[in-house]
């Protein structure tokens, strides 16, 4: 696999080495040993998601507050999305910052968010359905929907029609995200 970083040194772009020829493809999905040594430590993942959705379709920006934290890594098995991290650690260089990728079943690419961030994404599909894998469990009490269209984010999202559950479009916005002191 190539491991490559992304803007968000911490945010990886993990491209599989896939074996193709006239009968079809193969590839490794998940490999801990590969994977620990490709984030530098120890992970535990705890979780699986998967989820189906139309074009147009936004979900996020998700973030679960300490002690929940989620560390994901996703990845799209039909269709494609444009899907972006937000730093949301408060120490960090890149708090504040985003970085985006599109994410497909075939150029079959993965992206690593470490804990601390906010994550969604748009489909660009006519539909997808979309996997990862999380170091925590889903805490509803814990979850936190920062606003896809927040002015100080400025996230380049494709020109699409956006189809948005009512929960993303009440996000809190960037800036009281600062103030919540976590």
């Amino acid at each position: 696999m190539k491991v490559i970083s992304l803007n968000i040194p911490d945010v990886l772009l993990i491209e599989p080495q896939v074996f193709a020829d006239d009968r079809g493809f193969f590839f490794e999905s998940f490999n801990l040993a590969k994977f620990e040594q490709a984030i530098s430590r120890k992970v535990q993942f705890v979780q699986d998601n998967h989820s189906k959705s139309l074009q147009g379709v936004l979900r996020g920006l998700h973030y679960q507050k300490k002690p929940f934290e989620q560390g994901k890594l996703v990845r799209a098995i039909e269709g494609s999305v444009f899907d972006v991290a937000v730093d949301l650690r408060k120490d960090s260089l890149f708090f504040g910052k985003w970085v985006g990728e599109v994410l497909s079943a075939e150029n079959k690419k993965q992206l690593w968010i470490p804990e601390g961030f906010a994550h969604g994404f748009l489909v660009l599909s006519d539909s997808v359905e979309f996997l990862y894998k999380t170091t925590k469990f889903y805490k509803p009490e814990y979850e936190i929907a920062i606003r896809w269209d927040d002015p100080d984010l400025a996230i380049s999202w494709p020109k699409l029609n956006k189809l948005i559950s009512d929960k993303d479009q009440k996000g809190m916005l960037f800036n009281d995200f600062k103030g919540l002191g976590l």
